[in-house]
């Protein structure tokens, strides 16, 4: 008996605002019928997936794979197209909710692989926008690559000197500083002195 399958993907915390949160995608694919569904919060330029991945050795021929964009399967042309003559070619019917049905006919593959193309192109403006950013932030005084420090340097060398007389735990209550934070702070400061 064939059964309906549903893929959701999301690689940031962000698509929570703009309608690709992991329960806007499940909800839909349940009101379209999907009965079992996979989750992966990875980028979409990956090419394995965890979920994905036991969800591709788990269709059978006959079977349907719901997805709610086209985009939450792949982001290159390359590896969407790959991926959908694949299960195309397996017996595997692909509902794309906001195109719909994709099949083996002409008109299908050049739908998708416009939908691809353009998924592409935006993943590759994303990328070009982040770098072009980059280096705009790299030419302000100040800047300083990765996250901002969290506590200043007298912040964790207080919390250092109060480990002389009491546990992590306890100075992790005092502070508010993690464990793993504070024996970092601890082994820079004893390579200091």
């Amino acid at each position: 008996m064939s059964k309906i399958y549903g893929y959701v993907r999301v690689s940031t915390k962000g698509q929570a605002k703009d309608g690709n949160s992991i329960e806007a995608q499940r909800d839909l694919l349940q009101q379209n019928g999907a009965t079992e569904i996979y989750i992966d919060s990875f980028t979409g330029t990956k090419s394995s997936r965890p979920e994905l991945d036991k969800l591709l050795k788990e269709l059978q021929p006959g079977d349907t794979l719901i997805v709610t964009k086209l985009d939450r399967v792949a982001r290159s042309l390359n590896q969407g197209s790959q991926l959908i003559n694949e299960l195309l070619q397996r017996g595997i019917k692909i509902h794309i909710l906001n195109i719909g049905i994709m099949d083996d006919t002409p008109s299908s593959k050049l739908i998708r692989n416009i939908f691809f193309a353009f998924a592409e192109f935006e993943r590759d403006m994303i990328v070009e926008r982040t770098i072009e950013g980059k280096e705009i932030a790299k030419t302000k005084e100040g800047y300083k690559e990765g996250r901002p420090e969290k506590y200043t340097k007298q912040q964790l060398k207080l919390a250092v000197d109060l480990l002389k007389h009491n546990s992590y735990t306890e100075v992790e209550l005092m502070t508010g500083i993690s464990k793993s934070t504070l024996q970092r702070a601890k082994k820079k400061y004893a390579a200091a002195q």
